[in-house]
């Protein structure tokens, strides 16, 4: 690869090779509007100058340093930070970062197959170049007439609701059993694997919060969603179709889910109108939602476990302090049968025992007999305040 900044034509079959993730990586992926890609290899100066953007804002997507999910709508780029996706998107290309990771082969496969409009389409088929894609591409591509940059937004943020949701079903198919069996049996093997399961879930859950406050920041804020429209700020017109509506028909390039948002019922847009932008937000936040409410809903179930094991653990504590108060009684009835044997069992002369030698055995029936009876009240009296079962 040239390190001076030339483009190098990628080779398909070096992008199924996995990155070890010790190593920084200097390796980007060119995507233009045709779907063509190009690998680079070039270092931050030479991006920052030919997408137009600041270190501060690229440093963000450095894959040594931890950044929460953050959309960033500059002058002629968007600058895009989602889990693994990196990425900076023109009005005219793509930028992708690390394209040999296996999280992001797929999207780089489904941004070549998305970007290419109809007729670029039919530009490819008339200069005897074959297209990639097939007959429901290519109705994809006629449907879709959105901006470039909103295409490619759209195909990373389906990527990474799709990722996240593909995580979390996971996490469930394994959660659910563990906790089930958990609460049949408590053991420290099953302790310990719910205690690994919780601390997954819990890092999951904050990946997952971090892109859903992202997207609800963008929604809150028209300024900010209006920075990101790069083809209106380049002087071009958001295209419409004849009825003077776009509809969009997503298809998720890990999983296959499809998405299904209304049409936007506008012919005119102005410098303020967001309207295109903000469908697509919402689309992918109800997503990103339904993916937290799943998490939130297995925490639930997570704590309702704890719960219960807590509440068995106290009736076994209850139980032990029980027998423990059982026994104490008995204890102290045989120490009572036992001073009266002790007393008349010692070597001691008595001038009363002359003659009355059968004395000592009534006493230690009488005693043993007291203490057996007294023993016998202590137990009624504990059934009837519940303290021991019956």
């Amino acid at each position: 690869m040239a390190r001076d900044g030339s483009v190098v034509p990628a080779d398909p079959q070096a992008m199924v090779v996995v990155k070890k993730k010790t190593q920084t990586s200097r390796s980007w992926i060119l995507i233009d509007a045709m779907g063509q890609g190009s690998m680079l290899d070039v270092d931050k100066y030479a991006i920052m100058h030919r997408v137009q953007i600041n270190a501060r804002d690229l440093r963000i997507l450095d894959p040594l340093l931890s950044y929460p999910s953050t959309i960033l709508g500059r002058e002629k780029a968007i600058v895009l930070n989602l889990e693994h996706i990196k990425a900076i998107i023109t009005a005219e290309e793509v930028l992708l970062r690390d394209p040999t990771d296996e999280n992001v082969v797929p999207v780089v496969e489904e941004l070549r197959r998305r970007l290419p409009k109809l007729s670029d389409i039919h530009q490819q088929q008339g200069d005897g170049k074959e297209y990639i894609g097939g007959q429901h591409d290519a109705e994809a591509a006629d449907e879709d007439e959105s901006p470039f940059e909103f295409r490619a937004l759209e195909v990373a943020l389906e990527a990474i609701c799709s990722f996240l949701a593909a995580r979390t079903y996971e996490l469930e198919l394994i959660a659910y059993p563990a906790l089930d069996e958990l609460t049949s049996k408590i053991s420290s093997r099953n302790l310990d694997r719910v205690r690994k399961m919780k601390s997954a879930m819990t890092r999951l859950n904050a990946r997952v919060q971090k892109v859903r406050d992202e997207l609800e920041q963008l929604l809150d804020d028209d300024d900010d969603m209006a920075d990101l429209y790069l083809s209106r700020k380049a002087g071009s017109v958001s295209p419409v179709s004849g009825s003077g509506a776009a509809n969009w028909f997503a298809t998720s390039p890990t999983n296959g889910s499809k998405i299904s948002r209304a049409s936007i019922a506008t012919a005119r847009f102005d410098e303020n109108d967001v309207e295109e932008l903000e469908m697509l937000l919402e689309a992918y936040f109800m997503q990103i939602d339904s993916t937290l409410n799943k998490l939130n809903t297995l925490r639930e179930y997570i704590d309702d476990t704890e719960d219960y094991i807590n509440i068995q653990l106290d009736n076994h504590r209850n139980q032990l302090i029980q027998l423990e108060l059982f026994l104490s009684s008995g204890t102290v009835c045989l120490s009572f049968y036992s001073l009266v044997a002790g007393i008349f069992g010692m070597n001691i002369p008595y001038s009363w025992n002359d003659n009355h030698g059968y004395m000592f055995k009534w006493v230690v029936i009488v005693s043993g007999a007291f203490s057996a009876i007294m023993f016998l009240m202590i137990t009624i009296y504990a059934r009837q305040k519940g303290l021991i079962g019956s």
